[in-house]
């Protein structure tokens, strides 16, 4: 407990010499033929500092920031250097005014003094010969420091070259004409940041930025830059002197969020830990930006460990030779002010502690002095060991000249783009190990966009695992999200029908439709051809089907051939005399549509595959009506309408009948083909793998033309029933009716496949039922008069007819 105590006495006595450390006067100003002039924030105000009158602030009663003091020797340095070399500016002598610029709106008596012509504010005149103070300045750190400072600079064209302001705003040189930096803008931090989190794949991040221009900047290059990622930004705030560290550590536990990006000046974080520390905040993940990543003092605060893994974006260290032993050889020579008080003199800073502090903005520092010594080394067009002293040199000569810098230092080249910002350099990713040292783990080179991370150097606080920081865990495959608020990350998670397929890597959110020729199952990533199917004229089925056409038509022809032989006899007169051959004729024609059912459907084949069958078959049936209704009025009408039967003989009504019924189905064909022709399609609806080459009919435009077939069947079968108590073997309408039940049973059995089956093989059964539809005419009705023909022929002879006759009128009249 004692140690405990003494330990603290220490450090308040620490913190209280630190406050009010004066840095003696003569390490600020430096004679020589040209001064450069430098606004370092070596002490720093809190926002709690108010003044009652206009007066400016005492810079040495403020905060003292170690790092910062670093930074303002590392310009001395710089100058002494360069003022040692014979090569860059021989024979001329560069001086420098540097002043403890530690606030952005109470420090303005140094940057008058640095635009100040002869101690006096007056419009820059060229004509008068008279020059300001500086020809460029080094500095401010700060963005805030900058935005209020540069605008008087600017007037005059008096190059500003900042070694830490990395607001966009800066690029815009209608509002910052003679501003250049050497470190590169917040996007580019941001930029090496977001890849980061891409790397591992967090997309629930919270960002906290400081209450200033540079965190608010930096805040805004964050959200521009995840617009088109998949990342999103849960949580933000503005972090200041009054932030309720417990609220907002409270909400980003609350919406589960374990990757916390902070980007703020040294300062803010240093309390932002201490809070975290406090309240016992643990396993996360902390991102730092490059103004405290290689914080020292932070890294070695007890109780840093426990708040999880801190990965951090910094400015590469270089290694520049010689300031170990300026900084030791000036600290030999600082003497007090005031020998009186010397605890408030620096000189009780270590020299170690200068040296060993975060030198993040060294390289930075170094750079803008050499490149104003450049820009004035060709201003003057020194060469040869000699510069010309007689040219005037101006600020916006330097300015110029700053603008085409192209040297090398240190093995790096310096250049500027049209903004301002530099060509040059690169960020180291690092990572702040078990021992208290940021551990470089990394980089990003901007010129050739190489950004490598070695994941195996880091040591998580998850059991080595990367941890993980999402709102919703990612879908499995085959999956959509479908946001669920307003963060594209929160999303639940639909499967893909099939016919659809997710594309995660272009479009993770919807659903996208195969092609035509493709299929999928739900749940799929992708899409597969479809089987293309159809009946060839090598397929088995086909092949047999094709041999029942030939063998039909050969039937067909055989019948025919009997029938013409025994033309005169009374079984072909019964069945229809000539009829019989336009019947036999037609159904032959039939077969025509059976062979255009099989191979790939064209326009033709699709044409072909109905017309032939429903023309023909339409006239075989009007035959089968209009002898059906002859039998009809030879037995029955006849005797009661005499005329009627006597005008039916006269002029041919059988023959005007099949007419009529032949053109009425033609033109109805006609029509329905005329307005939608049948084409071939492909059936993709019935199976989901499967391309079913089919045609494609408007039913609805042959709906007359079957109208038409089924008012002929029906006319059929009601004159056959008409007639079934006619002779046994002169009863034609009982064949008739025995045809039309094969007929109906076919296409029953057809249509109900058909609504049940919509495969290939719909073809074969289409084919099939056409067969059997013809088949069942000549089977029912001319092959039995063939076989009476054959092998019953006295059945065949007009005595045998006429007493069938006789018989039957007697029974009538009895």
């Amino acid at each position: 407990m004692a140690n405990y105590l003494i330990s603290l006495c220490l450090l308040v006595s620490l913190l209280h010499v630190s406050t009010l450390c004066k840095i003696p006067a003569t390490e600020f100003h430096l004679k020589g033929d040209y001064i450069i002039g430098g606004l370092f924030n070596i002490h720093q105000t809190s926002s709690s500092v108010y003044q009652r009158i206009p007066e400016a602030i005492d810079c040495s009663s403020q905060s003292f920031i170690l790092s910062n003091y670093q930074k303002f020797q590392w310009m001395r340095f710089s100058v002494e250097e360069i003022n040692n070399s014979t090569n860059l500016l021989p024979n001329v002598s560069l001086g420098y005014d540097i002043f403890d610029h530690c606030s952005d709106v109470q420090s303005f008596p140094d940057i008058l003094n640095l635009i100040s012509v002869n101690g006096l504010i007056q419009p820059f005149e060229k004509s008068t010969n008279k020059l300001p103070k500086a020809i460029a300045v080094v500095g401010p750190f700060s963005s805030t420091d900058t935005l209020t400072a540069a605008p008087f600079f600017m007037v005059d064209l008096i190059p500003m070259v900042s070694y830490g302001a990395s607001s966009s705003v800066f690029s815009e040189k209608a509002r910052f004409p003679s501003f250049l930096r050497t470190v590169h803008p917040s996007k580019d931090v941001i930029e090496v940041i977001v890849n980061i989190v891409l790397h591992f794949k967090w997309s629930w991040v919270a960002f906290l930025n400081s209450d200033n221009d540079f965190g608010i900047d930096g805040r805004d290059s964050f959200m521009k830059r995840i617009k088109d990622t998949e990342i999103c930004l849960a949580y933000t705030k503005n972090v200041n002197d009054n932030t309720n560290y417990v609220h907002m550590f409270k909400q980003i536990e609350s919406q589960g969020i374990n990757v916390i990006i902070v980007f703020a000046p040294e300062s803010t974080v240093e309390a932002l830990m201490d809070s975290a520390i406090n309240l016992n905040v643990t396993d996360k993940v902390w991102i730092a930006g490059d103004t405290w990543s290689l914080n020292k003092q932070l890294q070695k605060e007890k109780g840093i460990k426990k708040i999880g893994t801190i990965l951090g974006v910094s400015q590469p260290l270089v290694k520049i030779p010689g300031f170990d032993h300026f900084i030791y050889s000036a600290k030999s020579q600082i003497h007090c002010d005031n020998t009186a008080q010397p605890k408030f003199c620096c000189s009780f800073l270590n020299t170690e502690d200068i040296l060993t502090v975060d030198s993040s903005f060294s390289f930075h520092v170094y750079t803008a002095v050499y490149a104003i010594a450049h820009a004035l080394h060709n201003a003057l067009k020194c060469g040869n060991g000699h510069c010309d002293s007689n040219i005037t040199v101006c600020p916006h000569i330097i300015l110029t000249e700053l603008k085409k810098s192209n040297f090398t230092l240190l093995n790096r080249k310096i250049q500027f783009d049209e903004y301002g910002d530099p060509r040059f350099g690169s960020y180291s990713l690092v990572f702040w190990n078990t021992t208290g040292d940021a551990e470089e783990i990394g980089f990003y080179k901007y010129q050739s966009d190489d950004f490598f991370i070695n994941n195996s150097k880091i040591q998580w606080h998850m059991n080595e695992t990367v941890p993980t920081s999402f709102c919703s865990p990612e879908c499995p495959k085959g999956f959509v999200k479908k946001q669920d608020g307003i963060h594209k990350c929160c999303f639940i998670c639909e499967i893909c029908l099939n016919g659809t397929y997710v594309n995660s890597t272009e479009d993770p959110y919807n659903c996208l439709p195969c092609k035509d020729t493709q299929w999928s199952e739900p749940g799929s990533t992708s899409c597969s051809l479809r089987a293309v199917e159809y009946i060839p004229f090598t397929d088995s089925g086909a092949i047999l089907i094709m041999v029942g056409a030939w063998v039909f038509v050969g039937l067909t022809l055989a019948t025919s051939v009997v029938f013409a032989i025994n033309y005169n006899t009374p079984v072909v007169k019964s069945a229809g005399g000539p009829m019989c051959f336009l019947i036999l004729g037609c159904l032959t024609l039939c077969t025509v549509s059976v062979f255009f059912y099989f191979d790939k459907p064209t326009m033709s084949f699709c044409v072909l595959r109905f017309l032939p069958f429903v023309l023909f078959y339409t006239v075989c049936l009007a035959c089968f009506v209009v002898r059906s209704f002859q039998i009809v009025c030879i037995f029955k009408i006849a005797a009661k309408f005499p005329k009627l039967y006597i005008w039916w003989m006269k002029y041919h009504g059988q023959w005007l009948v099949i007419t009529v019924t032949f053109v009425t189905q033609a033109l109805l064909l006609l029509i329905s083909y005329f307005n939608h022709p049948p084409y071939p399609y492909n059936d993709t609806f019935w199976y989901p793998d499967k391309i079913v080459l089919n045609c494609d009919i408007d039913f609805c435009g042959i709906l007359m033309a079957v109208v038409l077939l089924v008012t002929l069947c029906s006319l059929c079968f009601i004159f056959s029933y008409m007639g079934k108590d006619l002779p046994k073997n002169y009863n034609e309408a009982k064949a008739i009716t025995f045809c039309l039940f094969l007929l109906t049973l076919t296409w029953i059995v057809s249509s109900t496949v058909f609504m049940l089956y919509r495969g290939k093989y719909i073809q074969i059964l289409s084919a099939l039922a056409i067969l059997f539809s013809i088949y069942s005419f000549l089977l029912s009705y001319f092959l039995p008069k063939c076989y009476i023909i054959i092998f019953q022929s006295h059945k065949n002879t007009q005595q045998y007819f006429q007493g069938l006759i006789q018989n039957y009128t007697k029974t009538i009249s009895q």
